[in-house]
């Protein structure tokens, strides 16, 4: 177990990855700069939820930095016991395979929202991206910042603040007391 601050890296883009991380609580960010210092964010991690398995299975560096955005308490393996414990473990091994590909699916949804589509269909695609790995049925609440938002769908604050407003008037989500539900 790791105990992590607010702003701490747990490894830096281009790092060689030698261990499983998984959450126990708090909150991890995956990103990358661009040449003129701008974040795209590849994704958010909360309690319980690992990050950066790719590099470790298929042996090549970091292509992303991990950054605590909360006090957070981390478990850290070594990858030789992470390998022998899926190999002790198919079942385990088996759950990680369909992980990897639900990110795998959902990293393809959004190379493909950025490049071609406008600022509310990005942002609604997100959205139900987000409801549908939840599994909750009816009304989800988006617990997500406006700020949050825009690092993941690489969108200014302010057009994702006008867009989710449009999206609003076209019934398309929902806004109560500034939180977004679809």
């Amino acid at each position: 177990m790791k105990s992590l601050q607010k702003n701490d890296m747990v490894f830096n883009e281009g790092e060689t990855p030698n261990y499983y991380y998984q959450i126990k609580n708090g909150s991890i960010k995956m990103y990358n700069l661009t040449e003129d210092g701008k974040e795209f964010v590849q994704g958010y991690f909360n309690d319980n939820e690992s990050f950066g398995e790719p590099p470790l299975f298929g042996d090549y560096k970091y292509p992303a930095a991990a950054l605590c955005n909360a006090e957070t308490k981390v478990y850290q393996l070594p990858k030789d016991k992470f390998f022998e414990l899926l190999k002790a473990h198919p079942e385990i091994h088996l759950k990680f395979t369909k992980l990897l590909c639900k990110r795998m699916v959902y990293k393809a949804k959004i190379a493909r929202e950025i490049s071609i589509y406008p600022p509310e269909h990005r942002i609604i695609s997100l959205l139900k991206h987000l409801k549908d790995n939840s599994k909750e049925e009816g009304t989800f609440e988006v617990n997500l910042t406006r700020q949050q938002i825009s690092e993941l769908t690489g969108l200014r604050v302010e057009t994702v603040i006008r867009a989710i407003k449009k999206l609003e008037k076209e019934h398309k989500l929902t806004i109560k007391n500034r939180k977004v539900f679809i």
